[in-house]
């Protein structure tokens, strides 16, 4: 199993296809497989692409992180991997939930190196309080399907998705919940308590081709706090999904996949192309 050693953590990752380098970086509490699932299918009829997917620290089976105490710790580590794997390369990122706000992170450090970004549901604002959410709503349930769950499973399911179906579930469990359950729950929480970054982000912007995608019913990081910031992306694609949660890669597979195309082929233009600007 491939494993990178750097300050503070052992990360592990998965290495997949050659190319142009994409670092993927999953959520908080579930592994790498939230965002190979989503993605490797996209390189069924796509080549030239590196695809690097690594475990966070506290999560999947990444080792001896036990020194970190922060999300600035994270990021730290998340760079250094960077650095360490792909020594003055540049590179494309794609992050979910906290890894777009790492995403984030890693924009303001290495700008010039990054060809493209995509963010997924992506946190902006650390404190859940502090974001603006819309209420929990369920918007599709396949009520046949559903009674075949037992009720941990139908409330876990409901909490987490706004499409209750057979097809969310089996994705839902093997993509995301399955690196939830090997999680370390008290590295988390103590991450939790400085949560967010110790300094602003986007102060200098991104101006290559990126994309962020919104779930228009997801409670846990929403939609709106992302718009405050598109000035700071002029080549981004900013899409609002309805019938689409936190899990919008799962529950809107088909957009998922027309727009990270969409958004890889705006890559391949400007690498192309250079800066036109």
């Amino acid at each position: 199993m491939p494993f990178c050693k750097v300050n503070k953590a052992n990360i592990y990752y998965e290495d997949k296809g050659t190319g142009k380098p994409i670092v993927m970086i999953h959520g908080f509490s579930p592994d790498h497989r939230l965002m190979s699932g989503c993605m490797e299918p996209l390189f069924d009829k796509r080549t030239g692409l590196r695809r690097i997917y690594i475990d966070l620290p506290g999560m999947g089976q990444t080792k001896d992180y036990e020194q970190i105490n922060n999300t600035d710790e994270m990021l730290e580590v998340v760079i250094d991997f960077i650095d360490t794997l792909l020594p003055n390369e540049s590179f494309l990122l794609a992050g979910e939930s906290y890894g777009g706000y790492l995403t984030r992170g890693i924009i303001g450090e290495r700008n010039e190196q990054i060809l493209g970004a995509a963010f997924i549901c992506p946190m902006i604002i650390p404190g859940k309080k502090d974001r603006t959410l819309p209420d929990p709503f369920i918007v599709h349930s396949d009520r046949e399907f559903l009674s075949t769950l037992t009720k941990d499973e139908l409330d876990q399911f409901s909490t987490n998705q706004v499409v209750l179906d057979e097809y969310n579930w089996k994705r839902y469990t093997e993509e995301v919940m399955a690196g939830c359950q090997i999680a370390d729950e008290e590295f988390l929480v103590k991450i939790q308590k400085s949560y967010g970054l110790s300094f602003s982000l986007d102060e200098v912007g991104f101006k290559k081709p990126s994309v962020f995608l919104l779930g228009k019913q997801d409670s846990v990081a929403g939609y709106e706090d992302a718009l405050h910031i598109i000035d700071k992306y002029p080549r981004g694609t900013f899409a609002v999904l309805d019938r689409a949660g936190h899990n919008l890669q799962i529950e809107q597979s088909t957009l998922f996949n027309s727009l990270i195309n969409d958004w890889l082929d705006r890559v391949d233009e400007y690498t192309d192309e250079g800066d036109v600007q």
